[in-house]
């Protein structure tokens, strides 16, 4: 794997990842882009212990361009994008308009019982692939493999920022969701602090040590896989099964069969056997209803510098969508009270996935 890197316009960093040694990637970047912003403010909920970032800049970010303006694609004489290169494999680059920064600005405090703080850290933007009409599923594994490489290196090199606590990589897919770009990619959130889900799960997992002596994340997954009735799909490395408490009508975890704490302590037959799986059950979620489905990919990674020995690396990739025409919203008991109701059984929703055939 070749890296390459170069910077935009602007100063911000771009990695072209290769997989031959012969890629040249020495097209500049001939924008005029305006000064880039200052990282956001994070302010303190004292009555939930979060911190949540306020980053106005964002407001005014690209929304859901054609295809002919897609600022994701490479670059040609009429459309200079945020990737120079006429060609590329994979490419990641710092976000034009991230929620967390090193470009720091002046941050006043609001007064009452709320802490402020400068939103230090980095958001980078992934490209899974060139061609903006693909998706995830329709990757070779060889082109998964190189997402890995990138997801991998920038883990380690993210964890390594100054201010760095937590390094988060996922995927949004689908206007349901949300998205803003339709072109097939992905982002990654470096921290200034362990994410609230973190320490609430990296809770629960001492807790069970202190019981049990054992992983809590290792057991779910034995658990599964004797029980096997929510088991999705496996290979020699890794198992996808449906949680027994899913929340979500659509709800699969993917776990590697061996404990490491993030992606960079995956072994090379595991990072290989990850993108078949993967795929396919990504294809088994646009077969279920026969529509593309919605769905949010997250990685859970072990934060930099706590919790590591109790993590265990790992995707959980979920749906929005509960009927070909339906949607599950967040409505009052979810939203307000963080109290989710799953109006899908979760064995029906594995054995549905199950029945999908995939090509």
């Amino acid at each position: 794997m070749k890296r390459t890197i170069t910077h935009l316009a602007d100063g911000r960093e771009l990695f072209y990842f290769d997989r031959c040694d012969d890629a040249d990637r020495g097209a500049v970047d001939r924008r005029d882009l305006p000064p880039r912003p200052t990282a956001s403010e994070l302010r303190y909920d004292p009555l939930t212990e979060e911190w949540i970032a306020v980053a106005g800049h964002r407001q005014g970010r690209t929304f859901l361009p054609p295809a002919s303006e897609c600022p994701l694609c490479p670059s040609t004489s009429g459309n200079l994008t945020e990737i120079p290169s006429a060609a590329y494999e994979v490419a990641v680059f710092e976000n034009r308009f991230p929620s967390f920064s090193t470009h720091l600005g002046d941050y006043q405090q609001v007064g009452g019982l709320s802490e402020v703080r400068p939103g230090i850290g980095r958001c980078e933007v992934v490209c899974f692939t060139a061609e903006h009409d693909s998706s995830f599923a329709m990757l070779p594994p060889e082109q998964v493999e190189l997402v890995m490489d990138a997801w991998i290196d920038r883990t380690a090199e993210l964890s390594a920022m100054p201010g760095v606590e937590q390094v988060f990589c996922f995927e949004n897919r689908g206007a349901e969701i949300g998205i803003t770009l339709a072109h097939p990619h992905g982002q990654i959130y470096a921290y200034p602090y362990v994410t609230p889900r973190t320490r609430l799960t990296l809770g629960a997992a001492g807790r069970h040590r202190e019981r049990t002596g054992g992983n809590l994340f290792a057991d779910v997954l034995a658990a599964e896989r004797e029980a096997g009735i929510r088991v999705v799909a496996s290979n020699e490395h890794w198992t996808a099964f449906v949680p027994a408490a899913a929340r979500w009508p659509v709800e699969v975890h993917l776990y590697p069969h061996r404990q490491v704490p993030d992606l960079v302590g995956l072994e090379p037959a595991e990072r290989a056997a990850f993108g078949p799986l993967y795929t396919d059950v990504l294809r088994r979620l646009d077969g279920l209803f026969g529509v593309p489905m919605p769905y949010i990919a997250a990685w859970h990674q072990a934060p930099v510098n706590t919790g590591r020995d109790l993590s265990y690396a790992h995707m959980e990739l979920f749906s929005i969508r509960r009927t070909p025409n339906k949607l599950k919203y967040l409505a009052g008991s979810e939203s307000a009270m963080g109290a989710f109701v799953n109006d899908v059984l979760p064995e029906e929703a594995a054995h549905l996935l199950r029945s999908v055939v995939t090509n």
